[in-house]
């Protein structure tokens, strides 16, 4: 049965300073029909000098058998993002205090890099 704890940031110890872009972290997910978290691998968007201010931006990572949506990246070279079953980036984005990340555990190849950054640049041309 998942937790039902609801995170406190003060009792997650803290990420290392100053993620970087296309680090994947681990962070608590919310579960979205009953309270509680799971903790989930996220892939850092955001660069390292908006990150040093207290947030991070982070998009979803989720295993390849989930239903499809748009903008997903299936990523190629799992062993450098630190995931261990075949996974997706999806374009799922949100906002986290660096306090809730719990830590590092990859950081995305060069090809999985250029297929996300492309990816965005679809959803989300600036």
């Amino acid at each position: 049965m998942p937790s039902k704890k609801v995170v406190n940031p003060r009792s997650v110890p803290h990420a290392p300073q100053g993620s970087g872009q296309w680090d994947v972290v681990i962070v608590p997910f919310p579960f979205s029909t009953q309270p509680g978290h799971k903790r989930r691998p996220a892939l850092v968007l955001s660069k390292r000098a908006f990150n040093q201010h207290g947030a991070t931006v982070l998009a979803m990572i989720t295993t390849a058998g989930h239903y499809p949506w748009p903008g997903d990246v299936r990523l190629t070279d799992m062993p450098a993002a630190g995931l261990k079953a075949p996974c997706l980036v999806r374009v799922k984005l949100f906002t986290l205090d660096n306090r809730l990340i719990v830590k590092k555990i990859g950081r995305l190849g060069g090809a999985d890099q250029q297929q996300v950054s492309a990816q965005l640049q679809t959803f989300l041309p600036w």
